[in-house]
């Protein structure tokens, strides 16, 4: 039976930054921001998101004037009970043809200090057009292969809502075994998130879900916190 849940998650972030979000820099022709928040466009999409509860989180991005970046962004810093420390480190190359159109390539090494194992690695591309970003990625670990489509929309106006949306197929190395003498080799997930910024606060509605269900959720493994439907509010400030 396919179940609704509604989460609710504030998080309260710790910095010594002057503006909201970002601290930017020129270093002769590199371009460093520090953030409590993925910088990079693309990457800012396909790193994985910030955990429910994890207080302290952020990163870096070094970006060279010829168009190539290398960057650093840790969602949870393992702090708290039951969470691992996660490092996702990204290079690449975005290049714009005009003020209109640009594209972006590059890759992302998912790093788990304590579980290192776990390390995989993703490639990614995608076009920006009139601000309206499109994107894929491709991982292909031992144990499994994944492929994600991505579309941020922008910001609406007059409402100043922003829409972005997610796409993953999953194909497991090894089926996993379910109950009543099942298995699941493939299965895929989505999400869409609306966005918006209220007196200081961002604002963030997410819905999930993916095409398991019932007994069928214990092989889940997906970018999503849970495999059936899922709505999560989620309201998130910088304290400066």
């Amino acid at each position: 039976m396919l179940t609704r849940a509604f989460l609710l998650a504030s998080t309260l972030l710790t910095s010594t930054l002057v503006d909201a979000h970002v601290f930017s820099r020129e270093l002769g022709d590199f371009d460093l921001k520090l953030a409590t928040q993925p910088s990079r466009s693309m990457a800012q999409g396909l790193v994985k998101p910030t955990s429910a509860g994890s207080t302290f989180h952020g990163g870096l991005d070094l970006t060279h004037d010829s168009g190539w970046y290398v960057g650093q962004w840790a969602p949870t810093m393992g702090i708290k009970p039951g969470t691992n420390l996660e490092v996702d480190t990204y290079m690449g190359y975005k290049h714009p043809f005009d003020q209109t159109l640009s594209y972006e390539l590059g890759m992302i090494h998912y790093s788990y200090p304590a579980l290192s194992p776990l390390d995989s690695q993703q490639f990614y591309a995608g076009l920006t057009i009139l601000g309206t970003r499109f994107g894929a990625a491709f991982s292909n670990d031992p144990d499994r292969q994944d492929t994600t489509l991505f579309a941020d929309l922008g910001v609406n106006q007059p409402f100043g809502i922003g829409v972005s949306m997610k796409y993953t197929t999953h194909q497991l190395g090894t089926p996993v075994s379910i109950a009543e003498g099942g298995s699941v080799r493939a299965f895929n997930d989505w999400s869409i998130k609306f966005s918006r910024p209220f007196m200081g606060i961002d604002l963030n509605l997410i819905y999930s879900d993916s095409n398991l269900d019932g007994t069928q959720c214990s092989a889940y493994s997906g970018q999503n916190a849970q495999c059936d439907g899922l709505v999560t509010l989620k309201a998130e400030r910088a304290f400066y």
